[in-house]
């Protein structure tokens, strides 16, 4: 962080700076709080300053700092017997305040939790410009409207939250909306993706560490849970995390107590709880690999996100959206959205976006065409429990035994259907003009007399 310290005994004010330098800090040392007050716009993060000078003390500094940079935390330095005016200074919008002597350790540990809050505050700034960026779910569909309005009437409350759906659907997005719409829109939307870290690890993000709670533990640590408080709590991909880290996070769903890694006293904070999941949680309850009290701490509301593939009449309107993102002509041609509302979208909006840019990127800017939108290969996949129809085929490639298999289910549901393929892309749970394109694929499209509905 960009740090000035400001003390008019300059030899201690250089001492400062230096040891904050070796903590990874770039240091200015100003000796008068005259000077220091002019640079008070100057892109400091943090200004620690004493109380007790003249003939422009530190309150006047934090003043004109506040006034300049309202972004900018001061920290004030003030002799013992000296707090009653450290508090007024607290009033006035000071971070904190440090007691003279102190060790430096003491100072490093308030700038690690200054530099915690700023990084916060830029990635809750980052996340509201995302959402301002996408603006609201895109698409009319009865299936994103039922959404929108289940938003609305749960936004207001501070129940919890379980959304449910497919990678690639927007969940996050869902979450974003909830908090935004919510009165803890001004405190921090916090956001922790569960899958990526080990479960040692999600403990201490999650909850903190105390000093010499494990190796290399040198200083306290608060955790997000902490981070959130006042705000809401994302929990992406809630249902990878282990039975044994369950247990914990049950109590502060269900209490919004904690306590830190390696500590003992117990902490409470008041935290909205949003989770999210591609999983089926019901089957994992019943398989025992998930908790069902908190299932049930989590689902008091839960908000199902459909796949794209089920709100195709949506894809105009998003195709639209994104190309205006990247900068392009929202209208594709009639040739290329028949083409995109022919795919089932498998990895839903996120496979959506990434297609569009690739086909911009081919069409060097220009006009998008059919040749410029490359669907990713398919691959031989049965859709899991509750996310296609069943017995829905997705797509394979074209080599090897994934090739043979798909030929096999092709040839099967050809037979059961007594070569009607209308009831055959229908068994297989996939379009008419996707069927024909397999079929073409495994040399399969000679008969065309058993065509009719």
């Amino acid at each position: 962080m960009k740090v000035l310290v400001i003390d008019d005994e300059e030899r201690f004010a250089r001492l400062v700076a230096e040891e904050l330098k070796d903590a990874g800090h770039e240091t200015t040392v100003r000796t008068g709080g005259a000077e220091a007050a002019r640079e008070a716009g100057a892109g400091y993060d943090v200004v620690i300053t004493d109380l007790k000078m003249t003939p422009v003390d530190g309150i006047a500094v934090l003043e004109s700092v506040k006034a300049a940079s309202p972004e900018t935390e001061v920290i004030v330095m003030t002799a013992f017997g000296a707090v009653d005016t450290a508090v007024e200074a607290m009033k006035k919008g000071a971070a904190d305040f440090i007691t003279k002597p102190f060790a430096m350790d003491q100072l490093r540990l308030r700038l690690e939790r200054i530099a915690e809050k700023l990084a916060l505050r830029r990635e809750n700034r980052a996340l509201r410009s995302e959402a301002d960026r996408l603006g609201e779910m895109v698409g009319a569909s009865a299936a994103m409207k039922k959404v929108r309005d289940l938003v609305e009437k749960v936004a207001p409350s501070d129940t919890s939250v379980l959304i449910l759906g497919e990678s690639g659907v927007g969940k996050e997005l869902v979450a974003r909306l909830i908090h935004r719409q919510s009165g803890r829109a001004g405190r921090p939307l916090v956001v922790v993706h569960a899958a990526a870290l080990p479960e040692t690890l999600l403990e201490s993000e999650l909850f903190g560490y105390e000093k010499g709670a494990f190796t290399g533990a040198n200083a306290r640590k608060p955790g997000r849970v902490e981070a959130a408080d006042g705000g809401t709590l994302f929990l992406d991909e809630i249902g990878e995390i282990s039975p044994a880290f369950q247990v914990k996070l049950l109590r502060f769903v269900q209490e919004k107590t904690f306590v830190r890694l390696g500590g003992n006293q117990t902490l409470k904070v008041d935290t909205r709880v949003v989770a999210a999941t591609n999983r089926d949680l019901g089957t994992e309850v019943r398989d025992g690999r998930f908790r069902e009290d908190l299932y049930y701490r989590l689902a008091v509301f839960p908000i199902t996100v459909p796949p794209l593939r089920e709100r195709k009449t949506d894809l105009p309107a998003l195709c639209g959206h994104i190309l205006t993102r990247l900068g392009a002509a929202p209208d594709l041609g009639a040739s290329v959205m028949e083409l995109v509302s022919d795919h089932d979208w498998p990895g839903n909006v996120r496979e959506l976006e990434n297609v569009l840019e690739r086909a911009l990127i081919l069409s060097g800017g220009g006009t998008i065409a059919p040749q410029h939108i490359q669907l990713p290969e398919p691959v031989l996949v049965r859709a899991s429990p509750g996310t296609a129809k069943p017995g829905g085929l997705s797509s394979v490639s074209q080599a090897g035994p994934l090739h043979e298999m798909e030929r096999q289910m092709l040839e099967d549901a050809l037979r059961k259907s007594g070569g009607n393929k209308s009831k055959a892309a229908k068994l297989l749970g996939i379009t008419r003009r996707m069927l024909y394109t397999k079929l073409e694929r495994h040399g399969l499209a000679r008969d065309e007399a058993a065509d009719a509905e």
